[in-house]
């Protein structure tokens, strides 16, 4: 089950797009966990018809997972999916930027709707005669491209369930107990099996059809030349393929944050490698991009990027060409100058024993990304202090107070009131190491060390909790009754904001204005959220 700040974020975020007796059910799941039918509608105490309509929703939109547990269908919430729609406004803007507003009108459909069919797309939509080719290239471009993915009885089944079955029937094979290797065995065959279930699913959503057309032929016989085509399948139902989404925004923090410890030159080369291998770039769970060649490189780059500009040189040689810049600023991305430890996990790019073809390493720079997001937690609440302990303790491992204060040049009287406090925090962790068999506690070693998942954890729950407060003040200026009677006005088609008052035009720039702040605000939380939960590997944040 989800803690409290997750669950209030998550209700919060169906109450804004389904209104407060959906959020209802929802939040009743969110809290009590698995429920049957029956005891959905007991728990919260609304009405038999009510609930059956808010299920439909949300198993429409993809919210809520169903399962049969003692011959009885019980319903779970799929948290990511109600977390994942913070970000919808970004996607229908991402979708615009690449594909035009035709896409971009068709992932809104979708995203409205939560699963839909091409033709059902199509009459959504309105689209007339004249446009609809367009559409139907829009819709095939994002099929084929993974932005929309099939929606099978797959994607309503929990995955925990679904490896749980799986593993159960591999164990039955099995004669005799088991042992923790054949147990790990077990679990990765499940896995295994269950991934390729998601990928044959995904291969469903186009078909190939028979084409005709009548080429040139001779006087005597006429032929009629048959192709084959890909065309998107009618019988389908889509739904938003996030992953595709996600992608996009992660290469977008990559190349801000080469931009921030680099430049504009180093930024742009990392945008090229990543524009050169976009297309392979399906999922967020690849640890390093696909190897890119120089040449490919150096193909993406924009053509009024000066990349000599960010490079010194010595003042007898003449700048070098735009590729034997690329190539210095790869050298400068993969730290070749630094072959220690450290060096290695500041890289932002891996090159081959060659030299000629460039990896992103995405594994490591999402652990730079969270370790910054941590200092800068630890920063805020406790200083440069606090800061400079959390660097110490990941570089060397676990300490004792002493060697704290020893090493990082702290007063001994002020290490113990920092520790307490940032372990308070979750920011560090205490390790007991007794040296007798008694655990005596005078005779027992207390070391210090940061446990990054329990600590990444932490922090993503606070997260969470200033987003709904966020939501929450949000909704609540909206809410306000000047703020209600001048937007209520604006509704009507009859009236403009040249027809407003002086005083309602006030009212409406100061809303305006508190409104564009809390979004800012929101954006810059929902990016360290990103990068905590969606950039994470599977060990670090659960």
């Amino acid at each position: 089950m989800a803690d409290l700040d997750t669950v209030n974020l998550c209700t919060e975020a169906v109450r804004a797009h389904f209104g407060p007796l959906v959020s209802k059910v929802t939040e009743t799941l969110l809290r009590r966990g698995r429920l049957s039918l029956p005891h959905l509608i007991r728990y919260s105490t609304l009405k038999p018809r009510t609930v059956r309509a808010s299920v439909l929703v949300l198993i429409q939109q993809n919210i809520l997972w169903h399962a049969t547990e003692d011959d009885a269908e019980v319903f779970e919430v799929n948290i990511d999916e109600c977390l994942v729609r913070l970000r919808f406004g970004r996607y229908i803007w991402q979708t615009e930027e690449l594909f035009g507003p035709e896409a971009a009108n068709i992932v809104t459909a979708v995203l409205e709707n939560g699963k839909l069919k091409p033709p059902h797309i199509m009459r959504s939509l309105t689209v007339d005669h004249k446009s609809k080719a367009v559409y139907a290239q829009a819709l095939h471009k994002l099929v084929s491209e993974s932005y929309l993915k099939p929606s099978t009885v797959l994607s309503h089944q929990s995955p925990r369930d679904k490896i749980y079955q799986y593993e159960a029937e591999e164990k039955a094979k099995m004669a005799g107990i088991p042992s923790a290797k054949d147990l790990r065995e077990v679990r990765e065959a499940a896995e295994a099996r269950f991934r390729r279930e998601e990928e044959e699913v995904e291969s469903i959503g186009m078909k190939r059809k028979a084409k005709e057309h009548r080429g040139k032929v001779s006087k005597r016989s006429k032929t009629a030349v048959k192709e084959e085509e890909e065309v998107v399948d009618d019988e389908v139902y889509f739904r938003v393929n996030y992953d595709r989404f996600n992608v996009h925004i992660r290469n977008q923090i990559v190349v801000t944050a080469a931009r921030e410890r680099f430049n504009d030159g180093a930024s742009a080369v990392i945008q090229a490698t990543l524009a050169a291998t976009l297309s392979k770039q399906k999922s967020m769970k690849d640890p390093r991009s696909d190897p890119a060649s120089l040449a490919d490189i150096a193909s993406h780059i924009p053509d009024d990027s000066v990349l000599t500009s960010g490079l010194v040189f010595a003042s007898t040689k003449k700048p070098p060409k735009a590729l034997a810049a690329i190539k210095e600023y790869v050298g400068l991305l993969s730290c070749v100058d630094n072959a220690t430890t450290s060096g290695a996990a500041a890289r932002f790019v891996s090159t081959t024993s060659s030299g000629s073809r460039v990896q992103v390493e995405f594994e490591r720079l999402g652990a730079r990304l969270r370790q910054r997001v941590l200092e800068a937690v630890a920063r805020e609440r406790h200083g440069d202090d606090g800061v400079r302990v959390v660097r110490l303790l990941l570089s060397t491992g676990k300490m004792d107070e002493r060697q704290i204060s020893k090493v990082a040049m702290m007063p001994a009287k002020d290490v113990r009131p920092l520790l307490n406090a940032m372990a308070a925090a979750s920011l560090v962790s205490l390790q007991e190491v007794p040296r007798t068999a008694d655990r005596n506690p005078t005779r027992t070693f207390y070391l210090w060390f940061v446990d990054l998942p329990k600590a990444y954890r932490v922090i993503l729950t606070n997260l969470h909790k200033t987003l709904f407060n966020i939501h929450l003040r949000r909704r609540t200026e909206s809410s306000a009754p000047l703020v209600q009677a001048v937007l209520s006005k604006l509704e009507r088609t009859d009236v403009s904001e040249d027809n407003l008052t002086r005083a309602e035009r006030e009212v409406l720039a100061s809303w305006r204005a508190r409104r564009d702040r809390l979004t800012v605000l929101e954006m810059r939380v929902e990016e360290a959220v990103f990068i905590l939960s969606d950039m994470a590997a599977d060990d670090e944040v659960d």
